[in-house]
């Protein structure tokens, strides 16, 4: 088996130097986000005594608060903050099926909007990920295993994160120790790491648990675009003799052998870090790639997000020549592109058809996740409708 680099935590975002000045005082510390926001341009500090109305038209005349009050307070000042931005988005309507794709773009810029404003608030820790403010919890461990250790230069003196960035480190933390319970597993938990989607959306799994194998299949499997390594756990609990799953991301590579070996699964996995397929062929290849076309704001949003669906058509345009005779490509995939008039069906349809493939059949289930019955949701007309699917694919 070909183990991935355990120390894939360092950061795949670039830290920069800032400057600026405090009580006519020289400050120099490391810059770093995660979701690859736009370097600061105006760094104000910020205190208890900053009213959450002043700091909320500073950040949004484009400042960047650095705090030096208590760490709760700070907190507290991010809740205030989404409490104003929440406010303004109730005042629309849920969108219609009528009013998408529009209604879905300004969504995103919502979304997009809402993260710069709330990672407008930053903490500054030391070198070894330690806050010196008042009540600060040592996060240091869960920074370590997020980010590894942080890169100090040019005298600076700390690093500056968004809270936001901060609080979902800990979160990541926390889910990773407590896992995600699999019903295809017969209950067993997989644990996502730092960056890695977790498989909190359990129906794809349904499909590929019972969705009847091929016999060419049986030897050997592909799981193209691993993440968590749970469909390469899923097919060899249904019997499959060994598995090569493939990813670009060293963090998924790491996180699907790490949970591999805790299921006793890692001796008949092969990991390996390739763009799509490996070389040669399978009986059974199988890839839940991104479902929306879009391009990627952060780490997790490449899970959902497929820009200009480069791995969708990536993997239809490859699947045929890398297939066994007799074997099957099973493409998982939620239809609420569609819904959301992204995609239209007959447009996946003509990408597999250009691809030297037919259709064989098709296993679908309808979604069971909470927003589905939210209807004050901005997408929920989309998402009521939505229907995930296997697509079970051979050369034509």
């Amino acid at each position: 088996m070909k183990t991935p680099n355990h120390n894939v935590a360092a950061s795949v975002t670039a830290y920069s130097l800032l400057q600026w000045q405090e009580q006519g005082q020289e400050c120099m510390a490391m810059w770093r986000a995660e979701s690859g926001l736009p370097r600061p341009k105006r760094l104000e500090p910020a205190d208890d005594t900053t009213p959450a109305d002043t700091a909320f038209r500073h950040i949004s005349e484009g400042a960047v608060l650095v705090w030096r009050g208590d760490f709760q307070n700070a907190r507290q000042l991010m809740l205030a903050l989404g409490r104003r931005l929440d406010k303004k988005s109730r005042r629309k309507a849920p969108a219609a099926a009528a009013d998408f794709p529009q209604a879905f773009h300004l969504y995103r810029q919502a979304q997009a909007q809402r993260a710069r404003l709330l990672a407008s608030v930053l903490i500054e820790l030391d070198e070894q990920w330690h806050c010196a403010l008042r009540r600060a919890p040592d996060w240091s461990a869960a920074c370590v295993q997020a980010w590894g250790r942080p890169q100090i230069e040019g005298g600076a003196r700390g690093v500056l994160v968004p809270l936001r960035d901060l609080l979902g480190v800990v979160g990541a933390y926390e889910w990773r120790k407590k896992g995600v319970e699999i019903a295809a597993l017969k209950g067993a938990r997989i644990h996502a790491h730092y960056g890695v989607f977790s498989p909190v959306r359990g129906e794809y799994l349904d499909l590929v648990a019972h969705a009847a194998i091929p016999a060419t299949g049986l030897e050997q499997a592909w799981d193209i675009g691993t993440g968590t390594g749970v469909l390469a756990a899923v097919l060899l609990k249904r019997g499959v003799k060994s598995v090569l799953a493939s990813d670009m991301s060293e963090r998924a590579l790491a996180c699907a052998d790490e949970n591999l070996q805790h299921l006793g699964l890692a001796a008949k996995v092969q990991l390996q870090r390739a763009d799509l397929f490996p070389e040669g062929r399978c009986g059974l290849i199988v890839c839940n790639p991104p479902w929306l076309p879009g391009k990627a704001a952060s780490l997790l949003d490449q899970a959902i997000y497929d820009e200009d669906s480069r791995m969708l058509r990536g993997f239809l345009q490859g699947l045929a020549a890398h297939l066994l005779p007799g074997g099957e490509g099973w493409l998982i995939i939620s239809d609420l592109a569609e819904h959301l008039k992204l995609r239209k069906r007959d447009e996946l349809l003509g990408w597999i058809e250009a691809a030297g493939l037919k259709v064989l059949g098709r296993e679908d289930i309808r979604p069971h996740h909470g927003k589905v019955q939210d209807r004050e949701d901005p997408l929920h007309a989309a998402r009521a409708a939505e229907v995930t699917s296997l697509w079970r694919l051979a050369a034509a």
